[in-house]
């Protein structure tokens, strides 16, 4: 038989090869649609990090309240807990790239993102600088080039996938912009990001049935795409994710590079067909570089310093093991810190004469002239001319309306929660309700009156702190987010909340009130009902902005809860029922003076026993006539006029929503997972 050419057998293995790689794609992708729908046509971006030390506090990181749990003072300084997080760190990246920050836990990935994205909290830039676009890096550059999707998904769980990108369009994009283009935008986003099939699904969460979590993934991608950054940051894109939906995200991530992006994401150790995908690659340990350059050739670099990857293993797994500090022993450590430390000298000597300090394969033959141009990676360039969109937000009237819309929204589609809700208020109502009926004509006597009027000002609130709290801490690391991206100001959602609890807190006290106020056979008329009506609707309204000044002062549910169970609860006990006010010591004393339920309970009794005669039972059958009048001077529960009390509940309930707007403005409204 003839022998075969050898130029023939090399067309048949490269076909193979591509074969091969055909058929691994097409296994492993769900997406044959490689159309770019909404490119970037801003100016290319570069992004470029120069000689930069990063000094990390340790202590910083531990939240002040673990601190205090510790007995320690978080507000004192801890000098020996400060360590660098970013040593010497250089690189430049350009639109049309990917790269991919990887390591082992602690090598310095997040700090570097905290440093790109200017949200370094606890630590502290030594030397070096980040430059966006040649200019140096500010807040405000920052804002208007970079979109930073976080490593957990925030998303409101009974909006839809389209109608969360909608309500962020309200919110993000420009002023000048009609609601035909904010809609256009929406639409094109939802194709570039292949969500067309799921765009009217719910979002949902751990507890609603929605989406699915890459899907969930790729919106919150869609809401930082929305306003058409430059430049793309992601922390932990692929977290919690399965190997295949990670797969296809970071082609997700890989075609909107193409789309003129520059992007630049966190993994820890991306699986081999994911590591394929990425232009460039920087692996850290311990804060210093140990390469940089393409992901195509990492294997070549290693190769040549004597540490080839094993056939068939993931280069990613291989090399940032072979980095990785070992902490199991004192040696060990000592030599795995000491190869680190040479392998990030031997970078450093490679890619000494480099501007953007990047590795390449071919770099000891061209040299550092117009050869290592020539091996720079392919860079989109665009010169429509046209900008980025301009970053001039609606106004306050315009963020408070789609808030408060978007509230109302997503509330009132999460039916269980509002029938449980609604269940509750009926069924108390009815429970207290039956418990006092039956009397007819006959009246109540005036301790169960008194017990009564003060069982309807207390029980109600108390349901609602917990509901309230829950509530808003399931949503605290969303507004965190946004208040933190520009998305809107703490003003209009400050009134976008107040407001957009009225309507549930409006059915709730009908719900609750009425029943019980005829089943016991109150005071009958329409004057004493409406009054009743109107306290009973401040009083649980004042202790709804409690609970909602106590989610928003303090970080976690738990101290959140706590903090708001002991207020109400010293509320409760110096309500006037437990004890006498006047034999009230002083600090209780005046605890019962800015008690929401106290001045309930005085001006229920004043609208239900002011000019009525109650019979006192004294001993056997005798009954003495008693007028209201004087139950209330005994108990002293007529200190203040019955209109006096109403605007005493409504300056607690200012006192509190002053309170509740305080804390938005001035406390980073960070949840648990964000410290």
């Amino acid at each position: 038989m003839a022998e075969e050419a050898p130029g023939e057998k090399g067309l048949r293995i490269s076909a193979a090869t591509q074969d091969a790689s055909g058929l691994q794609d097409s296994l492993f992708s769900s997406e044959s649609d490689n159309s770019l729908y909404f490119t970037y046509s801003g100016q290319s971006n570069t992004l470029e990090v120069r000689d930069l030390s990063y000094q990390v506090d340790m202590a910083s990181q531990v939240p002040w309240f673990e601190q205090l749990a510790q007995f320690k003072m978080p507000w004192t300084s801890h000098k020996d807990s400060c360590e660098l997080g970013i040593q010497n760190l250089s690189f430049k990246v350009r639109s049309g790239q990917m790269l991919a920050i990887i390591g082992s836990s602690g090598c310095g990935r997040s700090s570097v993102l905290d440093v790109i994205t200017g949200r370094g909290h606890g630590g502290k830039i030594k030397s070096g600088q980040v430059w966006i676009n040649e200019q140096p890096s500010t807040p405000q550059l920052v804002r208007k080039s970079v979109a930073h999707v976080r490593q957990h998904d925030q998303l409101l769980p009974n909006l839809t996938v389209r109608e969360t990108l909608a309500f962020v369009a309200q919110l993000r994009l420009p002023r000048t912009f009609s609601q035909a283009q904010r809609d256009k935008r929406v639409d094109d986003v939802i194709a570039e990001l292949r969500l067309r099939q799921c765009a009217n699904t719910r979002v949902g969460n751990t507890y609603v049935r929605g989406v699915s979590g890459g899907e969930r993934r790729r919106v919150s991608i869609g809401v930082q795409l929305l306003w058409n950054p430059g430049i793309l940051i992601l922390d932990e894109p692929t977290s919690g994710l399965d190997s295949f939906t990670a797969h296809n995200l970071v082609k997700t991530l890989s075609r909107l590079a193409k789309g003129n992006r520059l992007v630049l994401i966190s993994l820890h150790q991306p699986r081999s067909d994911i590591f394929r995908l990425f232009d460039l690659v920087l692996l850290m340990t311990s804060g210093t570089t140990i390469y940089l350059g393409a992901a195509k050739h990492m294997v070549q670099y290693f190769t040549a310093l004597g540490y080839p990857c094993p056939r068939y293993s993931n280069p990613a797994d291989f090399y940032v093991d072979l980095t990785s500090i070992d902490r199991r022993s004192r040696e060990q450590e000592v030599a795995t810190r000491e190869k680190a430390q040479l392998l990030a000298a031997l970078f450093q000597e490679k890619v000494c004469g480099f501007d953007d300090c990047l590795w390449r394969a071919e770099a000891r033959e061209l040299g550092e002239g117009a050869g290592a141009e020539r091996l720079a990676l392919p860079v989109l360039q665009n010169n429509t001319g046209h900008l980025q969109t301009p970053t001039k937000v609606p106004g306050p009237v315009q963020q408070f309306t789609t808030l408060i819309r978007r509230q109302i929204s997503n509330d009132f589609r999460d039916l269980p929660t509002l029938l449980i809700h609604g269940a509750e208020a009926c069924l108390m109502s009815l429970v207290i309700g039956f418990l006092y009926y039956g009397h007819g004509a006959i009246k109540l006597s005036f301790m169960d009156t008194a017990a009564l009027l003060f069982m309807i000002g207390a029980l109600i609130p108390f349901n609602v702190i917990l509901d309230v709290i829950a509530k808003c801490h399931s949503e605290r690391a969303m507004l965190y987010y946004e208040l933190e991206d520009g998305l809107y100001s703490a003003g209009p959602y400050f009134f976008a909340k107040i407001l957009g609890e009225l309507p549930e807190h409006c059915a709730y006290i009908v719900i609750y009130g009425m029943p019980t106020y005829w089943l016991a056979n109150l005071r009958p008329g329409p004057e004493p009902f409406l009054l009743h009506f109107l306290l009973v609707w401040l009083v649980v309204f004042c202790c709804r902005v409690m609970a909602l000044c106590a989610a928003a002062l303090l970080p976690t549910f738990h101290m959140s809860s706590f903090f708001g169970n002991a207020l109400y609860n010293s509320f409760y006990l110096t309500g006037g029922f437990m004890i006498s006010l006047d034999n009230l010591w002083t600090v209780p004393a005046g605890i019962s003076k800015v008690s929401f339920l106290r001045w309930c309970f005085e001006g229920l009794m004043q609208i239900q026993f002011k000019g009525q005669t109650f019979d006192l039972a004294v001993g056997g059958n005798l009954t003495v006539p008693v007028q209201g009048d004087v139950i209330l001077s005994t108990m002293h529960l007529n200190s203040y006029p019955l209109y006096a009390i109403y605007f005493i509940v409504i300056s607690i309930s200012v006192g509190f929503v002053a309170l509740y707007y305080v804390s938005l403005k001035f406390i980073k409204q960070k949840s648990s997972q964000d410290w």
